[in-house]
């Protein structure tokens, strides 16, 4: 399953408040509009479309405790784990890097879909 790992957790409130909609058009369609925060604030849903081959629609889910943050495909959606798919959860960890600097890759699968 592709994900990315973070060395601490973020403050998903203020991480949502900064969250401006992702439309990607470069190699592939990658739309992502939305995001949700659970009542605990430490779980958000993305919802994301992907256009290349065909259409998907899937969840990239944040969960972030104080010890980590993790991006990965929601478990109860389960799109094709092709590259347009590992390039939106790659989006939404540049994104994650960009609002707290100070974090570090602890672990992931899919570095070479991390925009630099």
């Amino acid at each position: 399953m592709p994900h990315v790992v973070f060395s601490k957790g973020i403050d998903l409130e203020k991480f949502i408040e900064n969250f401006n909609p992702i439309i990607e058009k470069e190699n592939n369609f990658i739309k992502i509009e939305n995001i949700f925060l659970d009542k605990n604030k430490r779980e958000a849903l993305l919802p994301v479309v992907i256009i290349n081959e065909k259409k998907q629609n899937f969840f990239a889910q944040i969960l972030s405790n104080p010890e980590k943050t993790t991006v990965r495909l929601l478990p109860l959606t389960d799109p094709e784990k092709t590259d347009a798919v590992k390039s939106s959860l790659g989006i939404i960890a540049k994104k994650i890097s960009e609002f707290e600097p100070n974090l570090n890759i602890t672990k992931t699968n899919i570095e070479e879909f991390i925009p630099k």
